[in-house]
């Protein structure tokens, strides 16, 4: 698989039927190696290993209902009181992170009034903190750490 920017992560491989499965930590079982899935399975190493999220506070692939459509988030890190701390949106590295990506990760974000948001195609990163009580987003150089938020409370 190509290269990303991230650091270097163990990953446990095997082959099924000919295609190429790596394991999520998170849902417990291998999944299809595809580009994108190559993109996840580094976001969620990077927010339990760089970023310091517990694993049991990450969700990844969970459906959602958006403006009565059914859709399904990449990763999101969750609050121990429940609330959504990070959403994450991961594309291929072949796809460029365009306006219409913000689009998307906002529409899903209508429902659930995220914290912050990650949007990565695994070359390039782009952090958001929302500011709900005037309606307004700061883009930022990292996303904070678990450690930083229990500071923060």
């Amino acid at each position: 698989m190509l290269p990303l920017s991230f650091p270097t992560y163990d990953f446990r491989f095997r082959n099924d039927n000919g295609r190429t499965t790596v394991f999520d930590e998170i849902r417990r079982k291998f999944v299809v190696m595809t580009p994108e899935e190559w993109v996840r399975q580094h976001v969620v190493q990077f927010l339990m290993t760089d970023r310091g999220f517990p694993k049991s506070l990450i969700n990844v692939e969970k459906m959602l209902r958006v403006n009565g459509l059914t859709r399904r988030y990449d990763v999101v890190v969750f609050n121990p009181d429940g609330s959504i701390r990070v959403l994450v949106e991961c594309k291929a590295p072949e796809v460029a992170i365009t306006q219409s990506v913000f689009d998307q990760i906002a529409r899903y974000n209508l429902t659930m009034d995220a914290e912050f948001l990650m949007v990565t195609n695994g070359l390039s990163h782009y952090y958001c903190k929302l500011d709900y009580e005037n309606s307004r987003y700061e883009f930022l150089p990292e996303l904070p750490t678990y450690k930083a938020q229990l500071i923060n409370e």
